[in-house]
């Protein structure tokens, strides 16, 4: 099986890249840059702009994938509310899986495209459902993403979406490695207490993926790492107490933290239960994660 990885420079797309091989699989691995610093040399990768419609069927049908995993993603969620940035994370996040959407069409291929709990306007308590339809997302990045779903919908009926949220990984910027910086350097931080989640560990989520893009269980899913419901100051904590730092974590509403240009999901509670549903594995303890993720950053011995 040989299959496409957009984004596969990022935090999610080279973990993947790393799965498929592990698995034996054949991945192609394209991103907007020249050369892939964070993947294996001998890794077939190629330079993809996918916002250039022509480039991409052009490549997709070269390569003539079995599958295509749309990782590739505007993913600096305040830098888009910035007027001058809202064309280019259209361009990417809508425009762009729309023009790989069109490539799966026409040269048959399967697609799983990664999409967020940004789509919705995260209100109330309940846990989303995957195919809830009350879309409300309360930033650009949401409205771009929800934008790149709807392609998705329009054009193929071999399709995967899969919701994720508060993603962290080695190969790429997150708030774990935001708190950590922010932890070393400083004797107290606030964190909001007020939205509720569930982080989400990029290399378990590679396996869930992995596992999927060989089936025909086509649909959309919600896919985050197991272990509750937390706010992102619990998160805090635990990333702290497993460190072993001992900054004082002050425990602050969206309101009172005030420094975020998008408006951010109260509610990103996100049911799972049609992995299980479908006979996928879900992913581990988030706590687990975490552990996992800090020995593979340096952070903590094994």
């Amino acid at each position: 099986m040989k299959i496409l990885v957009t984004g596969a420079c990022g935090q999610l797309g080279s973990d993947l890249i790393l799965e498929l091989a592990a698995r034996g699989l054949e991945a192609v691995g394209t991103d907007i840059l020249p050369e892939a610093p964070n993947l294996p040399e001998a890794l077939s990768y190629l330079q993809l702009d996918i916002t250039d419609s022509a480039a991409v069927m052009e490549a997709v049908g070269a390569l003539r994938p079995d599958a295509v995993i749309h990782c590739a993603a505007w993913t600096a969620v305040d830098a888009a509310e910035d007027p001058e940035n809202r064309e280019k994370v259209f361009a990417i996040n809508a425009a762009g899986t729309r023009n790989l959407a069109a490539a799966c069409k026409e040269f048959g291929c399967k697609m799983l495209y990664i999409s967020t709990d940004y789509v919705f306007d995260g209100q109330g308590t309940e846990p989303w459902q995957p195919d809830c339809d009350r879309y409300a997302p309360l930033n650009v990045y949401g409205q771009s993403k929800l934008a790149g779903e709807m392609a998705v919908k329009e054009l193929l009926e071999r399709y995967f979406i899969v919701r994720i949220a508060w993603v962290f990984g080695k190969n790429g910027k997150n708030f774990v490695r935001t708190m950590l910086r922010v932890g070393k350097t400083h004797d107290t931080v606030r964190v909001v207490t007020d939205q509720i989640g569930t982080p989400t560990y990029t290399p378990d989520l590679a396996k869930l993926l992995v596992d999927m893009i060989q089936t025909d269980k086509y649909g959309v899913y919600h896919a985050t790492n197991e272990g509750g419901f937390i706010s992102w100051y619990d998160f805090t904590c635990e990333i702290y107490r497993q460190v072993g730092l001992h900054t004082q974590v002050l425990p602050v509403t969206t309101e009172e933290y005030g420094l975020s240009k998008a408006r951010r999901p109260f509610n990103s509670r996100l049911d799972k239960a049609k992995l299980t549903e479908q006979g996928f594995r879900r992913l581990p303890d988030w706590k687990d994660a975490l552990r996992r993720y800090l020995i593979e950053t340096g952070e903590i011995q094994s």
